[in-house]
């Protein structure tokens, strides 16, 4: 299994960016894929989640704000951050959930200046 992010970088406050992960050797379209993200110092949390059915969930901070979605014909999920804060700033890892397995990937710097 391989997870691989990008669209990471630096921008500043109140912008946008889109974050993008291409999954391989997995069935990408059964199984729920997430966002999550590790500021220095802290513990790695959930930013978004979505199901294979497509439903979603996310983090209160992030709600109104943050949109994910995926594709399936290209096996990839996305996360479109919009009304970027400096608290946003962080790696974001992407992971997916084989029942009791979680692949993770390399993961993306967001740096949101102020």
């Amino acid at each position: 299994v391989q997870l691989v992010e990008s669209g990471g970088g630096l921008v500043q406050a109140g912008g946008s960016l889109r974050l993008s992960c291409v999954a391989s050797g997995i069935s990408f379209s059964l199984y729920s894929m997430g966002w999550y993200r590790q500021a220095p110092g802290n513990k790695r949390d959930l930013v978004a989640r979505i199901t294979s059915g497509g439903s979603t969930n996310y983090a209160d901070s992030v709600k109104g704000r943050f949109t994910i979605s995926r594709d399936n014909t290209k096996s990839t999920v996305y996360l479109q951050m919009n009304s970027l804060k400096p608290e946003d700033t962080a790696v974001y890892y992407c992971q997916c959930e084989r029942g009791f397995v979680a692949d993770w990937g390399q993961g993306t710097q967001v740096t949101v200046s102020s």
